[in-house]
């Protein structure tokens, strides 16, 4: 019987999932994905069958729901490893709803391994993100920096999602796992087809921006111009989501190859960071559109600066950015205006 290379991606209709998934095609293998849709829209499968000429298998499963996990697992004897996503991810959504993203993020993480562990399932790859490493003394992150006591729930849920697979590594469950902290996700496919979509009001700077540039919002709102960097506003570290994906196929490739207790952790990052002035006139520059921005006042919980050093993965993944700032700005225009309309 030939091997599949099945890997089971779940949230994988969703932003960094579905790139994703293109990704694994590209690099041989055949993705499984499981999604509820809850921050996606079905035709992001047909994006992505359209890019990859590929038919996709799709389970339409909530993470939190153990039988119907089963019942994925059972279908699919033989999975390589599982990558996942699936998780509420807003800053903002945490500190209004902490219970409703406990119990999502760390939940179906349990459900995982579980189901993982009855199918024999060694190899995990878990989206883990920077905001674990709060406000670091130094702004050039290494993964042997300390983890901070975490300022949202959503960051606490990662916390402790690293910490449980940890544990579940330590405790003798047969799994091979990789922390990805990822930092600023921008861009979208170069074929515009698939891309961030955010569901009402954009939690995130880019999205912000081109539905501004595309009318859908009024102006975009720089969150303080005082801070102790060259224009005043924050510093982020931006990595292209196409070069994201390529990072976590290398990542599963990896710990696929490992042996014994495995659970090692990557920053993924471009390793330079850039102000959030920086990404306006870049995106105007780069589309020859104005945009029509204002300084507010600072917001809560906001980092000055914050970037990745990503050493690690460069040499032990093998694993490298391609694309730059002006390469994002361009596809996540170009993806803007290829949305399909509510």
């Amino acid at each position: 019987m030939e091997d599949k290379r099945q890997i089971v991606v779940t949230g994988g209709a969703g932003y960094i999932g579905s790139h994703t998934v293109v990704e694994l095609i590209n690099g041989g293998f055949e993705p499984i994905i499981i999604d509820d849709f809850r921050n996606s829209k079905p035709w992001i499968i047909d994006r992505i069958q359209k890019i990859t000429d590929t038919r996709v298998n799709v389970y339409e499963v909530d993470c939190l729901d153990e039988k119907s996990m089963q019942i994925v697992f059972n279908e699919n004897p033989g999975i390589l490893g599982v990558i996942h996503f699936a998780a509420y991810k807003a800053v903002g959504e945490s500190v209004e709803k902490p219970v409703m993203y406990y119990h999502n993020n760390i939940e179906s993480l349990c459900v995982l391994l579980n189901v993982m562990k009855q199918a024999e399932v060694e190899n995990l790859v878990f989206s883990s993100s920077c905001t674990v490493y709060g406000e670091p003394e130094n702004p050039v992150v290494t993964e042997d920096m300390p983890v901070q006591k975490a300022a949202s729930p959503y960051g606490a849920t990662k916390i402790a999602c690293e910490q449980l697979i940890e544990f579940a590594v330590a405790s003798g469950q047969k799994l091979k796992a990789t922390l990805l902290r990822y930092f600023n996700p921008i861009g979208a496919h170069p074929s515009a087809e698939i891309g961030e979509l955010p569901q009402g009001v954009p939690n995130n700077l880019v999205p912000y921006i081109t539905q501004t540039a595309n009318g859908l919002r009024e102006q975009v709102t720089v969150f303080g111009d005082d801070y102790n960097t060259k224009d005043g506003t924050c510093i982020r570290d931006y990595i292209h989501v196409v070069d994201l994906a390529q990072a976590h196929v290398a990542a599963i490739q990896w710990v696929d190859k490992q042996s014994g207790k495995v659970c090692e952790v990557f920053n993924l990052g471009t390793g330079k960071g850039s102000t959030v002035l920086e990404i306006i006139h870049t995106f105007e520059t780069v589309n020859q559109i104005k945009l029509n921005y204002r300084i507010g006042k600072r917001r809560p919980g906001d980092v000055e600066q914050i970037w990745a050093n990503a050493d690690k993965a460069n040499k032990v993944l093998n694993w490298n950015c391609k694309y730059g700032i002006e390469d994002a700005l361009k596809h996540s225009w170009e993806w803007e205006k290829n949305i399909e309309p509510e």
